[in-house]
């Protein structure tokens, strides 16, 4: 009896760490799936190793592996504070945690760029008493997030896929995205400014350390991966020092990398060489591409993401300039049209109050500036 009872415990604990394991990475498990599906269609052979982007996957890894080193000894919270701690006033303060979130996440990608920031948010406008801003602070470092990394390959994974698909020149790569990313700082500077009060604010200035010779170590290893990035080293390198400096260093940090991320990426190479390969697929996206990249992509960006419309469409047409564009302003929009708009949702739900009804308010909140967003980047690009 008390053996069936021992194993009956053991497997609820397992099917609740499977369960935790699947809504947190539901993404993955959409990736998978649809990857399954297409092997029925698309038998797995000799062609299927074409499919994959090792350097992308790699440039991720040793991105992301860096930026948990970092943030493992506080850096950028401590950087993050400081800046927070000379303004004490509710306006400039808000916006400089969406600029520092902008700025982030051309560093050192969007997603990671709110892990990190977005607590901070939290913790600042609690500390502050003014958690009534918290849903607004919140989206803005959204949108931040995911318009701040247009303009570096390094900045969105799906920037990084297509600047190494179509080995986009650094300085064209620049000047396509300059003019969206340009007019998405003018757009956050004035909801912020429009929508928080010039409120008197303090923070509590308390030391957090952090090791000065690890931060100059682990800055040189993310300077070796932007290298890499740049096309400067080859990415082998990385994928040699890296790792092999921080399973001395900081053990924890590739503990901590993203691996559903890098996942996600593989499954999503398999969906998409699978349906490059079907004949009716191939036929009937060729011609909504042929009709207008920009606006196919950045609709594709609302159903199915952002970096999966990347990866996808890229198979199926040669106008990298509105595919970039596509992918990269259709990451605003629904609540899945970026897996960092989820990585938000999920923080907002952790840090928000108990009611119920908050969530709904944030959604509703989050669809109206995001779509806002979403048509006047859309109008001003085609107009351009």
């Amino acid at each position: 009896m008390n053996e069936t009872h021992h194993h009956g415990a053991d497997l609820h604990w397992i099917m609740t760490r499977v369960w935790s394991f699947l809504k947190k990475n539901l993404v993955l498990v959409i990736a998978f799936i649809a990857a399954a599906v297409t092997t029925i269609f698309v038998p797995i052979d000799r062609e299927y190793i074409g499919y994959f982007d090792f350097k992308t996957l790699s440039c991720l890894f040793c991105v992301l592996a860096v930026v948990c080193a970092l943030k493992n000894i506080n850096f950028f919270y401590v950087l993050a504070k400081k800046i927070v701690i000379l303004f004490k006033n509710a306006k400039i303060c808000v916006l400089m945690l969406v600029y520092i979130t902008f700025i982030g996440s051309m560093l050192i990608a969007n997603d990671m760029a709110l892990l990190t920031f977005l607590p901070l948010g939290y913790l600042v406008l609690e500390s502050t008493g003014k958690k009534k801003y918290m849903a607004f602070t919140f989206i803005m470092q959204n949108i931040a997030a995911n318009l701040g990394g247009m303009l570096t390959p390094f900045g969105n994974p799906q920037n990084l896929y297509l600047y190494t698909k179509f080995e986009i020149p650094n300085n064209e790569f620049m000047a396509i995205m300059l003019p969206p990313f340009l007019l998405a700082i003018a757009l956050i500077t004035l909801c912020c400014l429009i929508f928080v009060r010039s409120e008197p604010l303090s923070v509590a200035d308390e030391h957090v350390p952090v090791n000065r010779k690890r931060a100059v170590l682990y800055l040189l290893l993310f300077a070796l991966s932007i290298a890499i990035v740049f096309r400067g080293i080859p990415y082998w390198v990385g994928l040699i020092v890296i790792p092999a400096v921080l399973i001395f260093a900081d053990r924890r940090a590739l503990k901590m990398v993203d691996y559903p991320l890098l996942f996600t990426f593989v499954f999503f190479f398999i969906f998409s060489g699978n349906m490059a390969r079907i004949e009716g697929v191939r036929n009937l996206f060729s011609m909504l591409l042929g009709k207008s990249t920009l606006v196919f992509s950045i609709l594709s960006c609302q159903v199915i993401s952002n970096v999966p419309s990347a990866i996808l469409l890229s198979q199926f047409t040669d106008n990298y300039r509105e595919l970039l564009l596509g992918v990269n302003i259709g990451g605003v929009g629904t609540l899945i049209s970026s897996l960092a708009s989820l990585i938000t949702f999920r923080e907002y739900v952790k840090h928000g109050s108990g009611k119920k009804r908050y969530p709904l308010y944030y959604i509703l909140l989050f669809s109206a500036f995001n779509f806002a967003f979403l048509i006047i980047l859309t109008l001003f690009m085609l107009i351009l």
